[in-house]
């Protein structure tokens, strides 16, 4: 049978001269410094912060000037029983004002600049669990990348495999030693094996541009994994341990808290609609003008307190403090949600990643077991107790162990890092502490050859 086709996407190993290298850590800064969703949390959090000048400014004097210049017209006219006179004339007058206030007693004003403080606090926990989502994205996009390169490696393998096993069926049948069923059973395989390569082909390419959605940033290969990985139950060896870790660091939780502060500031804000307002104040004007009779100027200067008690504002002041005193129950509410959900989620990725390290040895030893088996099979078609059936289904078995083991590294990879994420101690040292598992040397690269490359360029 004719080779296999040069692959339209080549898994290329070790560095290459047009492929731009790339490894976790330096995606992972790609991704914090070009990341629109990060970005735009970073934007959020920084004006959310530029409201607590716009509150205090309500705390501080307030100063206001006022000017004017005009110019009047005059022109009368008398009449009595013993004259009449008429006459015209014309003046410029002008003025200025100044207002200088201070309050001295706003308890609704100090309440909400309190309460704009532990807003932008809840905002900046947001902002660190924006963060932590994306470190934990990276992450898990590069090892997608990184478990489709190993997929396709099986179904290459078991492709050519495969391949193998039909050409050996075509020359038995060719001198009579099995039935034209055998050579159609390898011939199904085949197809099935090389519609298994193609699409993980594609799963390969569409996994490489997830990435580059995350970072804005293109990329050609990148590091592979090294064989060796420890795989490990995760430290502390206590669940109760990553769930105290959890209540006191994840984000979330922080951020709820917070809107319990924030809601318990706007109760605080909405009594205080019933209390006294007190502030000083200070005038200073000038006026003057030019006209014959009454001209020349005036000056004067005002300085006061003044204080302003509510009595009946319509049931508003009460309405508004029920209101804020139910969406603070709502607020703690919440927080308890988040408590309890965070709780659940890390007792189960706690136990999740215990299963993962068996899992992993389960299915690297499934490898060896396939192997053993197929070679077995192998011997007993080639003696006449198997058929070619049982050699394919052996082969596939393989090839699929192969794969899952693969998977399930990476599965433990993950699931280890979205447990850090849920204590809330994921961090770039975090993702630094993995890269060290990085290999150079094991690069995997996505390439079109030169004859997709002519091909893509004559599609219309």
């Amino acid at each position: 049978m004719a080779n296999i086709r040069i692959l339209p996407l080549v898994l290329a190993m070790g560095f290459t001269t047009q492929a731009q290298a790339a490894n976790l850590l330096d995606i992972t800064r790609d991704a914090l410094s070009h990341n629109a969703s990060l970005s735009s949390s970073r934007s959020l959090y920084q004006s959310v912060g530029d409201n607590e000048r716009i509150e205090l400014a309500d705390l501080l004097p307030q100063i206001s000037a006022t000017g004017s210049v005009s110019r009047t017209d005059v022109t009368k006219s008398s009449i009595s029983s013993s004259s009449s006179s008429s006459g015209e004339g014309d003046y410029t007058s002008s003025s200025v004002t100044v207002n200088a206030n201070q309050t001295l007693f706003n308890a609704a004003d100090w309440y909400e600049l309190a309460t704009s403080k532990d807003t932008t606090r809840q905002q900046k926990l947001l902002l660190d669990s924006d963060q932590q989502q994306l470190l934990y994205d990276v992450a898990s996009a590069y090892f997608t990348i990184l478990n489709n390169r190993d997929i396709l490696d099986a179904r290459i393998a078991q492709e050519k495999a495969f391949s193998r096993q039909m050409d050996q069926a075509n020359q038995q049948f060719e001198v009579g030693l099995i039935a034209i069923t055998d050579v159609q059973e390898a011939k199904a395989s085949y197809d099935d094996a090389r519609a298994q390569r193609i699409a993980a082909e594609a799963d390969l390419q569409v996994s490489f541009e997830a990435l580059q959605q995350l970072t804005g940033q293109q990329y050609d290969s990148i590091d592979g994994l090294e064989e060796d990985l420890a795989i490990e139950a995760p430290m502390p060896a206590s669940r109760g341990k990553w769930v105290e870790m959890a209540l006191s660091n994840n984000p979330l939780i922080g951020a709820a808290q917070k809107g319990v502060d924030v809601a318990k500031g706007d109760v605080k804000t909405s009594r205080a609609g019933h209390l006294p307002t007190v502030g000083a104040f200070a005038t200073y004007s000038y006026d003057d003008n030019d006209a014959d009779i009454t001209g020349g100027y005036q000056e004067s200067n005002q300085i006061g307190i003044e204080a302003s008690l509510p009595i009946y504002t319509g049931g508003r002041t009460s309405a508004q403090v029920r209101q804020s005193t139910h969406l603070l129950e709502q607020s703690q509410f919440d927080l308890l949600d988040q408590q309890r959900s965070t709780t659940q989620s890390v007792r189960a990725l706690y136990s999740q990643v215990r299963s993962d390290v068996l899992t992993v040895k389960a299915r690297k030893q499934a490898i060896v077991s396939s192997r053993s088996a197929l070679e077995a099979t192998r011997s007993g078609y080639e003696v006449g107790t198997r058929n070619i059936v049982d050699v394919l289904d052996a082969e596939q078995t393989l090839y699929q162990a192969l794969a899952d083991y693969a998977s399930s590294r990476y599965t433990y990879v993950l699931d280890l890092l979205n447990l850090r994420q849920a204590a809330g101690i994921i961090d770039v040292n975090a993702v630094r502490d993995l890269n060290e598992s990085l290999k150079s040397d094991r690069q995997v690269s996505l390439v079109l050859n030169d004859e997709d490359s002519e091909e893509l360029e004559s599609t219309p």
